[in-house]
C-alpha cells in the first residue's frame, strides 16, 4: 500500500464522472475534497497492486453553487470552497482500475450525512485542503444514488413493479411504511450494484434480483457469510494423495447418487456445517451404500470448537465429529437456524469419521481427487453470489481474491458449458437461490479462491 497523489485521485474521479454521471447526477457539481499531503490524516486516500490497481479513497463531497452547463464561467468550479453552509457529506469509494487498459470502474460507493461543520473537519485533517469540481455516480445523504428514488411514490414504474414482482416472488412483507421504503431504497440500490457485477464478469453469470435483493452488502454478510474461514488458521490435516492416471472430463456425483438435496442455512453463518455434512453424506454413501441426510443442527448445538452460527471451520468441525462420536440424521436432530442446548444422543448416531485429509489446492489434482473419492468441502470468497442468477460465473480476481474467503460450500462436479469450464458447487442457500440452488465458477484459474480449503472426512 502507497499514498495516492491528489492528482491521481482527480483522473480516477473524473474518468468515472465521464463513464457515469450523465444517468445519475443532478445539473449541480460537486467538490472532491482531500487534504494535500502535508496534512494528510482523517481522510486519505491508499491504493493497493492487485492484478490492476485498487484505490481506497475517504473524502468529503460538497455542493457547489455551480451548475453542470457553467463549468467553464463558475468562480467555484476550480475548486474553492463555496460561501455559507453548503450540504456535505462523508464518503468511502473503492475503485479498481487497470492503468494499462484505460479502465476503471466504481466498486463500492457508501456517502453518509455528517452535521460537523467543515471548518471543524478541516480542522480535524490537519488541513489545508485541495479540491476538484467532480460529477460522478454519488451516492446522497439517505444513502441511495443522488437523483435515485426517494420512495416508491416518485419510482420509475419499472423500478416498482420489478420491486412488486420481488415482494410476491420471494414472500417479503415488512413491519410498516418506513420499513419498505427502506428496503425499496435499498433495493434500488442493489440493482445497480449487480449491474455493476454483470458488466464486471468475465463469464457468462447472469446477476440481478434475489431473493438477498433487499439486503446492504453488510446485513448479508453478517446474516449467510462466515469471516472466520479468512480469520482463523485451519487444524492442520494429513494431506491426501492424488489419484494416479487421467480423470474424466466432466463428472457430477449427483447422477451418481451421492449427493443429498439442496438445504437452507437461513438467517446462521453455519455453512461450514452443511459443507461438511454434504462430505459425510457423499463419503458414507459411496463407503457404506446408504445416502443419509444428515444433521447441521447437531454441529451447530454441540461442535465446541466452533462458532454455530457466527461461523466455524471444516477442520474443527470433522474433529469435533470424532470427538462426539459421529452424526445423527436430519429427522432426527432437525436443523433450526440458532443455536439451542445440545442433544446430541449417541444412542441416535447414524454415521461417523475416522479421520479428515486436506485436498491439493492445484485444481487438476482437485477434480481428478473428487472424481474418484467423492464431494469435496470447500470455502470460496463469496462477493458475486449475493445477486448470482445462472450462468458460469467468473469475477476479477481483484474482487474475488482468495484471502478473503467467507462462505464454505460443497463441491460435487465439474465440467464445460460452451467450451467455458467450470465447478458444479452445492450451496447451502434454498433450491430459490441460483440455478436451483447451485453455484457455477469458472474453473482453471483460482477463482474465488475456491482452491484454498479443500477437505474431506475419511470413512473406513
Amino acid at each position: 500500500q502507497y499514498p495516492l497523489d491528489s492528482h491521481t485521485t482527480s483522473r480516477c474521479f473524473r474518468a468515472l464522472s465521464k463513464q457515469f454521471a450523465e444517468s445519475i447526477l443532478p445539473p449541480t457539481i460537486w467538490l472532491l475534497i482531500l487534504p494535500t499531503s502535508e496534512g494528510r490524516k482523517a481522510e486519505s486516500t491508499l491504493s493497493l497492486v492487485v492484478n490492476g490497481v485498487k484505490h481506497y479513497l475517504d473524502v468529503v463531497l460538497v455542493q457547489s453553487l455551480c451548475k453542470r452547463g457553467e463549468t467553464a464561467d463558475c468562480d467555484y468550479a476550480s475548486g474553492s470552497l463555496p460561501p455559507g453552509k453548503p450540504e456535505h457529506v462523508s464518503c468511502h469509494f473503492e475503485v479498481w482500475s487497470q492503468p494499462w487498459a484505460s479502465s476503471k470502474n466504481l466498486l463500492k460507493q457508501d456517502c453518509h450525512p455528517t452535521a460537523e461543520p467543515l471548518a471543524e473537519i478541516q480542522v480535524a485533517t490537519l488541513g489545508p485542503w485541495e479540491t476538484f469540481p467532480l460529477t460522478g455516480p454519488f451516492v446522497g445523504t439517505a444513502g441511495e444514488p443522488l437523483r435515485q428514488v426517494e420512495s416508491l411514490q416518485n419510482a420509475s414504474t419499472r423500478l416498482v413493479s420489478l420491486f412488486k414482482d420481488f415482494l410476491t416472488t420471494y414472500q417479503k412483507s415488512y413491519l410498516d411504511e418506513r420499513e419498505t421504503q427502506k428496503r425499496f431504497r435499498i433495493f434500488a440500490e442493489n440493482l445497480e450494484r449487480a449491474q455493476l457485477y454483470q458488466e464486471l464478469d468475465q463469464g457468462t453469470a447472469e446477476y440481478g434480483v434475489t431473493k438477498f435483493s433487499d439486503l446492504t452488502e453488510e446485513e448479508f454478510r453478517a446474516a449467510y457469510l462466515n469471516p472466520l474461514l479468512a480469520k482463523l488458521p485451519g487444524r492442520p490435516m494429513k494431506v491426501a494423495s492424488v489419484p494416479n492416471g487421467s480423470f474424466p472430463e466432466e463428472w457430477d456425483w449427483r447422477d451418481h447418487g451421492a449427493v443429498t438435496g439442496v438445504k437452507n442455512q437461513g438467517e446462521c453463518g453455519s455453512c461450514w456445517a452443511f459443507s461438511v455434512t454434504g462430505n459425510i453424506e457423499g463419503q458414507w454413501y459411496l463407503h457404506k451404500g446408504t445416502l443419509l441426510s444428515l444433521s447441521e443442527q447437531e454441529l451447530v448445538d454441540c461442535d465446541l470448537i466452533d462458532e454455530a452460527c457466527g461461523g466455524g471451520l471444516p477442520s474443527n468441525a470433522y474433529e469435533a465429529i470424532e470427538k462426539l462420536g459421529g452424526l445423527e440424521t436430519e429427522g432426527d436432530y432437525s436443523y433450526q437456524g440458532f443455536k439451542q442446548n445440545c442433544g446430541f444422543s449417541k444412542e441416535k448416531v447414524a454415521v461417523y469419521i475416522n479421520s479428515s485429509v486436506a485436498i491439493s489446492p492445484d485444481e487438476n489434482e482437485i477434480a481428478a481427487w473428487l472424481a474418484k473419492n467423492g464431494p469435496i468441502s470447500i470455502a470460496l470468497n463469496a462477493f458475486a453470489m449475493q445477486f448470482y442468477r445462472k450462468g458460469i460465473s467468473h469475477p476479477f480476481f481483484v474482487l474475488c481474491n482468495p484471502w478473503m474467503i467467507d462462505h464454505a460450500v460443497l463441491l460435487v462436479g465439474y465440467g464445460t458449458r460452451g467450451r467455458i469450464p467450470f465447478w458444479t458447487i452445492k450451496n447451502s442457500w434454498g433450491r430459490d437461490w441460483g440455478e436451483e440452488g447451485y453455484y457455477y465458477l469458472y474453473r482453471g484459474s483460482h477463482a474465488c479462491g475456491m482452491n484454498t480449503m479443500c477437505s474431506s472426512a475419511v470413512v473406513n
